[in-house]
């Protein structure tokens, strides 16, 4: 299992676009075959770092799930969102693999 982790670096005068981007993916992104853990936007500290996190099982999965996502009608809406409205300034994806037990999992 593979945690993709965004990050992005938003216009801080953005945040409800943000906030709406991630709604929409919300249920785009499940829909096409992620696990997703979830949107996070700023809350205190940095004003301009938000992130996006999702679970999935190998990198030709997340392939295979990126052509769904650019194919689903909610996916191309919310990319041609963010593209108009202009609040994702940087977006950088990171694959990273868990190699502790789960909090509170038994070893």
């Amino acid at each position: 299992m593979l945690t993709c982790i965004i990050r992005y670096q938003i216009d801080p005068t953005k945040k409800a676009q943000f906030a709406q981007y991630a709604r929409n993916w919300g249920q785009a992104i499940p829909r096409n075959g992620a696990d997703l853990v979830g949107y996070f936007a700023p809350h205190e500290g940095s004003t301009t770092l938000a992130y996006g996190i999702y679970n999935i099982p190998s990198l030709a999965e997340y392939e295979a799930y990126r052509s769904r996502l650019s194919a689903d009608p909610l996916g191309r809406e919310n990319y041609e969102f963010a593209q108009k409205e202009g609040f994702l300034l940087r977006e950088d994806r990171t694959f990273l693999t868990c190699v502790s037990t789960p909090h509170g999992a038994k070893q």
